[in-house]
C-alpha cells in the first residue's frame, strides 16, 4: 500500500512540476513577445523611414475608406507584418493617410507610376472620393503615369479608376454602372403585430427618420426630398467621371434602355460594351496586362511581379513643418451621450478634445471635421457649448463636412467663422424628434400588466404601461421648443431670420450645392480649403496639423485583429447553414442602421437625419 501511494505521490509531483514548468514557459514566452513587440513598435516609429524600391505605388485598398478609422494606421501597419495582409472587407482606412500617402508618392523619385487594383475596395461616400481623386489627378499631372486594373469594377471602384491614365479590363468584366438607390426597411406593420407602441414626436415636414416606426412606405415628402439628393449625388458622379474619361455624361450613362440595347448589339459582352463606349481603354487578360506593367515598371524577381510598394507599406516621412497649431478634431458616426466608443461620437469625449484645445495656447485654430447624420440633441448641444467657448476666447473655427453633416452633425457647425461643405455632401435636415417606445399591449398579450400608484402623472412611466397624456404632451412641448431653439441658432449663425431659416428647415436635407445656394454653407470645397482658411483666419504663415485621435495599445490592435478575423468568419459559416433567399435577407436586415443604439438622449430628443444613408 505504502509502494502504491509512493508511486501516486511521485506522479503527482512531477505532473505538478510539469504544469508549473508549462505556465511559467507560457508567460515567459509571452513576456518575450511584448518584449519584442515594443521593441518592433519604437523601430517602426523612431526610426528612419526605409528606402522605396523603385517602382509603381499600387493601390490595393481593401475595404472601406472613413475619416477616422476606429485602429491607428500606423498599428495597422505594424499588425501587417506581425499577422499578415488582412482580406477583411469591413477594415477601415483613414482617407487623410491615404491622400497624404498619394502626395507624398508623387514627389518621390523611386515611385514611377501608379497601379490601382480595387478588387477588394468596398466604398467611401463621394465627398471622400472626390478627395482621393483630387490627389489622383496631382499625381497623374505630375507626368507620372496610373494604371487602373480589375476584372470588374463596381460604380465606387470606377469612379477613383477614372481618374488613371489608362483603364484596363479582363475579358469576362464589366462597369457595372446602375444608377443610385436608397432602400430602408419599415415596421409599422411588425410592430402593430407584437402590439408595440411607438409614441412619436416630432418637428419638420421632412423629418423622416421616424417613418420606420410609423408606416410601411416613403411619404411622398420624404420620397421628394430624398429624391432630390440622390438624383444630386448621381449627377455629380457622372459629371466628374465624364469629364475624366472625356465623354458625356450621356454617353456614360444613356439610361437603362439603351444600355440594354447597347448589351444586345454587342451579344451580352459586358467588357465589349465597356471599349467601345470608351469605358476602359483596354480589354486584356492578366498575363497581357501584367507584361505592360513589367515592361513600364520592371521585373521583380523575388515576387516574380512587376516592381511595386504596397500603399500599406510605403512609409510616410514624419511632417517637419514647424510653428503653430492647428487642431483636427473629428465628430464621424451618431452623435451620442457620454463617451466615445468605436463609431459614434460621444459628447463628453468630443466636448474635452474642443476643451483641451481651447486651453493648449500652441494651439491657434480648429478645425472640427464633421461625418456625422446628428443624434442626441444634449450631446450636439454639449459640443456646440464647447465650439461656442472657443470661438470667445478668439480662436477661429472651421467646419470641415465631409460625406454627411446633417441635424445634429449640423448643430455642432454652428459656432463656426467658416462652413466649407463639398458638393456631394448631405446637410440640413434641420428639425427634431423624440421617441418612446413602450410594451403594455405586448405583455396584456400573454397575460402581464403593470398597476401602480404616483404623486403625479409625469411620474407614472414605465415601458410597461401606457405613456400619461400629460407626459406626452410636455414631451412634444420640449420637441416643438427644441426645434426653435435649432432654428434660432442656425439664424443667428448664418445672419438670417428665423422664418428664412424655418423655409428651408423642417428636416429637409439638401446636398452641399443646395446648401450653398441656401446659405447654409459658406464655401464649396474640401479639406484642403478648411485647413488654408483656418490659417487665414488665424494669420498664420507656418503651422502644423494636430490631429486628435486615440492612440490604441498593441493589445487593442490584437484584440481587433481577432475581432475583425471572428466577423469575417462567423458570419459567413453561419449564412452558409441558410437557404440563398434567407441568407440575403439577414444581410439587408444586418445593413439597417443601428437605430436603438443611438437612442440615449436623457429628454429623449434627437436631431438625427436616418435618410442620409448609403445610395447603392
Amino acid at each position: 500500500m505504502r509502494t502504491l501511494w509512493r508511486i501516486f505521490s511521485g506522479l503527482f509531483k512531477w505532473t505538478w512540476r510539469l504544469l508549473n514548468f508549462t505556465r511559467e514557459f507560457i508567460l515567459n514566452l509571452f513576456l518575450i513577445v511584448l518584449i519584442l513587440g515594443g521593441v518592433g513598435i519604437y523601430v517602426q516609429f523612431k526610426n528612419a523611414p526605409a528606402q522605396t524600391p523603385q517602382g509603381a505605388l499600387l493601390v490595393d485598398l481593401t475595404g472601406v475608406v472613413v475619416d477616422k478609422p476606429t485602429v491607428n494606421n500606423k498599428l495597422r501597419q505594424l499588425g501587417r507584418e506581425f499577422f499578415g495582409a488582412s482580406s477583411n472587407r469591413r477594415q477601415e482606412n483613414s482617407l487623410f493617410d491615404i491622400v497624404n500617402t498619394i502626395r507624398q508618392a508623387k514627389t518621390d523619385s523611386n515611385i514611377t507610376g501608379m497601379v490601382l487594383d480595387l478588387s477588394d475596395f468596398v466604398g467611401a461616400d463621394q465627398p471622400s472620393l472626390q478627395y482621393i481623386g483630387k490627389a489622383l489627378r496631382e499625381f497623374r499631372d505630375s507626368g507620372k503615369p496610373i494604371f487602373a486594373i480589375g476584372d470588374s469594377y463596381s460604380q465606387t471602384q470606377y469612379y477613383l479608376a477614372s481618374f488613371a491614365t489608362s483603364i484596363s479590363l479582363t475579358p469576362q468584366g464589366n462597369v457595372d454602372l446602375r444608377g443610385f438607390a436608397t432602400n430602408g426597411l419599415y415596421y409599422k406593420s411588425l410592430l402593430e403585430k407584437l402590439d408595440v407602441t411607438s409614441h412619436v414626436f416630432r418637428v419638420g415636414t421632412y423629418k423622416s427618420a421616424v417613418e420606420p416606426f410609423l408606416r410601411d412606405d416613403m411619404s411622398p415628402e420624404a420620397r421628394e426630398a430624398d429624391m432630390r439628393w440622390v438624383g444630386g449625388l448621381w449627377q455629380n458622379y457622372l459629371n466628374t467621371v465624364a469629364v475624366n474619361r472625356q465623354i458625356t455624361p450621356q454617353q456614360l450613362f444613356p439610361g437603362a434602355s439603351a444600355i440594354i440595347a447597347g448589351l444586345q448589339a454587342v451579344q451580352g459582352d459586358p467588357a465589349r460594351y465597356a471599349l467601345e463606349n470608351k469605358l476602359v481603354d483596354e480589354v486584356a487578360s492578366r498575363s497581357v496586362i501584367e507584361q505592360k506593367l513589367v515592361k513600364t515598371f520592371g521585373w521583380d524577381t523575388k515576387n516574380q511581379s512587376f516592381n511595386y510598394t504596397s500603399i500599406y507599406d510605403y512609409t510616410e516621412k514624419p511632417n517637419n513643418q514647424n510653428g503653430a497649431e492647428i487642431a483636427v478634431i473629428f465628430a464621424s458616426g451618431a452623435i451620442v451621450d457620454g463617451p466615445e466608443t468605436p463609431g459614434v461620437v460621444g459628447g463628453d469625449t468630443t466636448a474635452a478634445q474642443i476643451r483641451q484645445a481651447r486651453l493648449d495656447p500652441k494651439i491657434k485654430a480648429i478645425v472640427l471635421r464633421v461625418n456625422s447624420p446628428g443624434g442626441s440633441v444634449t450631446a450636439s448641444e454639449k459640443i456646440r457649448s464647447e465650439l461656442m467657448a472657443v470661438r470667445l476666447a478668439g480662436k477661429p473655427i472651421v467646419v470641415s463636412m465631409g460625406g454627411m453633416a446633417a441635424s445634429g452633425g449640423y448643430w455642432i457647425s454652428t459656432p463656426a467663422n467658416a462652413i466649407i461643405a463639398s458638393s456631394s455632401t448631405l446637410t440640413g435636415s434641420i428639425g427634431i424628434f423624440g421617441m418612446i417606445t413602450t410594451f403594455e399591449n405586448t405583455l396584456g398579450a400573454i397575460g402581464v400588466h403593470t398597476d401602480g400608484v404616483a404623486t403625479s402623472p409625469l411620474a407614472d412611466l414605465s415601458i410597461t404601461k401606457t405613456l400619461p397624456p400629460e407626459f406626452s404632451q410636455m414631451i412634444q412641448i420640449s420637441i416643438e421648443r427644441g426645434y426653435k431653439n435649432f432654428v434660432d441658432l442656425v439664424a443667428q449663425s448664418r445672419k438670417k431670420s428665423p422664418e428664412e431659416i424655418d423655409k428651408i428647415a423642417q428636416g429637409h436635407v439638401w446636398t452641399g450645392d443646395d446648401a450653398k445656394t441656401n446659405g447654409l454653407v459658406d464655401q464649396l470645397g474640401d479639406f484642403d480649403d478648411a485647413v488654408k482658411k483656418a490659417a487665414e483666419l488665424a494669420k498664420l504663415g507656418q503651422y502644423q496639423l494636430n490631429w486628435f485621435e486615440e492612440q490604441p495599445s498593441l493589445l487593442d490592435m490584437m484584440l481587433n485583429r481577432v475581432n475583425a478575423a471572428a466577423h469575417a468568419w462567423l458570419p459567413a459559416r453561419l449564412q452558409a447553414m441558410l437557404p440563398d433567399p434567407v441568407a440575403q435577407l439577414a444581410e439587408v436586415v444586418q445593413a439597417q442602421p443601428a437605430l436603438l443604439n443611438t437612442f440615449n438622449d436623457p429628454q429623449h430628443r434627437y436631431a438625427l437625419c436616418m435618410a442620409c444613408g448609403e445610395v447603392k
